[in-house]
């Protein structure tokens, strides 16, 4: 049954959980660091932006930045992967961020279901069809932003139908029904893993290397090339998901222009685990790196937040090339696991145990972005550095919780 809430800006709901809490769901990180991106527009009071699966760790941290930027929110979430707690905080961050700025607070509302219940979907979008001057109908939603999916490499490997089914046909079943409402503005959660073995070359990824149509592009020496769509050595079926719903979301938007499809393919976000350890396993340290663990571009988690963003006002105000258009998140710059841990250690001033392990499935040595599309594109860039990353995660090791190790370092087998 669809479980429903809302927020007033006027009667925040207090979350069970200490009151230095500055993130919905690490308890840690930046939320009064900064002011709004001149990027980010005064969104209509009347219109809402919905997001699946908004309660989880990437989500949230969208979901908090959509309201700071006052956007209204819609967000679905079955819980299997979050908390209602996680709700909470973010009622009260964005309540206390408004309440800093001087300004109203947007609504947040929350249906508590999975996205692939069809009948609850269309019970909600009903709910926000609107009369128009001309009598006909419209959404109260302009768009979407889609996290909602399965993201466990080894999982995927182990049970593959389990993510066919959900992030593949539940996105063809999404996508049907946002359709029959006229909501065509779609923000797509994607992945570097897309990539696959073009990841081993050890050169920065660019976004024509993985297309769905003949591009024509400069490679890294400058050269012309043409490359054909299509994408070389995907290792797991967790990326032969996110692939296949880019090629299909590519689809649609060329059989319907009314359609405006970004997928955003991320890299490394940075975060904590949410359980206690004794050590950190380092799964591969015999790549072809320089200490020979694995390099990824780690991301923090509010810059790739800003990312969709910048990706929602881009497709809003007509600023993409294309009415479907992929875009890399990520730095540009890569480190390795071995480097991730040093700096907490510095950042935290401890020690954390860790023990070699070996290499997971699916994995590879390396992946790194090329930027520069989403920062011409989209206006977006990243500001946090690694070590900013590390200092706003070091809180929770530099007291009582020492053990708890970095998420990032634990898993980086690949891409989100």
């Amino acid at each position: 049954m669809d479980s429903y809430q809302q927020s007033d800006a006027s009667t925040p709901v207090e979350p069970c959980s200490p009151g230095c809490v500055d993130t919905p769901a690490t308890q840690s990180s930046v939320l009064f660091d900064g002011h709004l991106d001149d990027l980010l527009r005064h969104f209509p009071l009347d219109q809402y932006i919905l997001v699946t699966g908004g309660l989880g760790f990437i989500g949230s941290h969208t979901t908090l930045e959509l309201l700071k930027a006052n956007y209204n929110v819609i967000v679905i979430d079955n819980l299997s992967n979050s908390f209602q707690i996680v709700f909470d905080r973010i009622k009260l961050l964005a309540s206390k961020y408004h309440e800093q700025q001087g300004t109203k607070m947007p609504s947040l509302h929350l249906h508590a279901h999975d996205y692939r219940d069809t009948a609850a979907l269309r019970d909600l979008l009903e709910q926000q069809q609107t009369q128009t001057r001309w009598g006909t109908t419209k959404s109260k939603i302009s768009g979407v932003i889609h996290f909602a999916a399965y993201k466990a490499v080894e999982e995927s490997i182990r049970n593959p139908l389990k993510y066919y089914a959900n992030n593949v046909s539940g996105l063809i079943d999404f996508a049907t029904t946002l359709g029959d409402y006229g909501i065509k503005t779609f923000i797509f959660s994607s992945s570097a893993t897309v990539y696959g073995t073009l990841a081993t070359s050890g050169l920065p990824l660019k976004e024509e290397l993985c297309t769905h149509k003949e591009e024509i592009y400069a490679d890294h020496d400058g050269s012309e090339r043409i490359v054909q769509p299509g994408c070389t050595g995907i290792t797991n079926p967790y990326g032969r998901t996110k692939w296949i719903c880019e090629a299909i979301l590519a689809d649609l938007a060329a059989s319907d222009p009314e359609w405006t499809i970004v997928a955003l393919r991320y890299f490394n976000p940075i975060g904590f685990m949410t359980g206690e350890y004794k050590e950190l396993q380092m799964f591969g340290t015999d790549w072809d790196t320089e200490d020979g663990t694995a390099v990824r571009d780690f991301i923090h988690v509010t810059d790739l937040a800003r990312g969709h963003i910048a990706a929602l006002s881009a497709a809003n105000e007509g600023k993409l090339a294309e009415n479907f258009r992929t875009f890399n998140l990520g730095t540009g710059r890569g480190h390795s696991v071995k480097e991730v841990v040093e700096t907490m250690e510095d950042v935290s001033s401890k020690h954390i145990p860790r023990r070699a392990a070996d290499r997971r499935a699916g994995d590879v040595g390396s992946c790194v972005a090329v930027a520069a599309r989403s920062q011409q594109e989209l206006n977006w860039k990243t500001e946090k550095s690694l070590k900013d990353a590390c200092t706003n995660q070091a809180s929770p090791i530099t007291t009582t919780a020492f053990h708890k190790l970095p998420l990032v370092a634990a898993a980086p087998e690949h891409p989100t």
